[in-house]
């Protein structure tokens, strides 16, 4: 019997046999090729480095120039307003140039540019002192003393009794006083805002926006009511 085709073919190596299993068992990767195409319409950026954030170098303002600046928004906060010497006029034509006074100095005289007439408001801002007594807001025509100008309105706060009188006083006698009020608004040592609003028939009066009494005209020529004066324990720091 002839021997197997199979038989006489002589056999692989023992090495060559496990080099081919484990090739076999671990396939090498396919060697690398072209890069793939970016999706259309899609371009591909090379990559970029960060840039470093810049900072910008502080500059140094002197002392001198940061007292000044200091000084200028003192000076801008709690003043008067005065036009030529002056009273503005709230309600009417515009203010001209202004003239900035630190703080007035009480007793205070001051002249209302064309008198009072209806719609026109004078409005007066303060803080009262820590121990008042009392302190007064005029409307009066001129500022004489000698004979007395006349008085078309008085505000007079008293602070032992806390109350808040008006009155008149037209050559030379005073009118009939009037007291009546809802409440006292002033209190020691804090800021307050008087408006005295002038209309037909009366003046009206408010304090911190709200509305305290009315006083009606004693003098009827209003034009001439022309001067504000303020004395007693309070500061001034705004007049319009």
């Amino acid at each position: 019997m002839p021997p197997r085709a199979d038989a006489l073919r002589p056999s692989p190596p023992s090495s060559l046999r496990r080099r081919d299993l484990r090739a076999a068992r671990f396939p090498s990767p396919p060697p690398p090729g072209p890069a793939a195409a970016p999706a259309s319409g899609v371009r591909a950026r090379p990559c970029e480095r960060a840039r470093p954030a810049r900072t910008r170098a502080r500059r140094r303002v002197p002392a001198a120039r940061c007292r000044n600046m200091a000084g200028s928004v003192a000076d801008s906060d709690a003043v008067v307003k005065l036009d030529d010497g002056h009273l503005n006029n709230s309600l009417g034509s515009p203010v001209q140039a202004d003239v900035y006074f630190p703080r007035l100095i009480v007793p205070f005289c001051g002249h209302i540019k064309g008198g009072m007439r209806p719609g026109k408001k004078v409005l007066v801002m303060g803080i009262v002192d820590l121990n008042p007594e009392s302190f007064a807001i005029s409307l009066t025509c001129g500022d004489s003393e000698d004979p007395p100008a006349d008085v078309a309105i008085e505000l007079k706060a008293v602070f032992t009794d806390r109350q808040l009188l008006r009155n008149s006083c037209i050559s030379g006698e005073r009118g009939e006083e009037q007291s009546a009020i809802p409440y006292f608004p002033f209190i020691p040592d804090q800021p307050f805002r008087v408006e005295i609003l002038c209309e037909h028939p009366r003046f009206r009066v408010f304090v911190d926006g709200h509305q305290l009494f009315d006083f009606y005209h004693r003098i009827q020529t209003l034009s001439a009511i022309d001067t504000i004066k303020i004395n007693g324990d309070l500061q001034i720091t705004k007049l319009g």
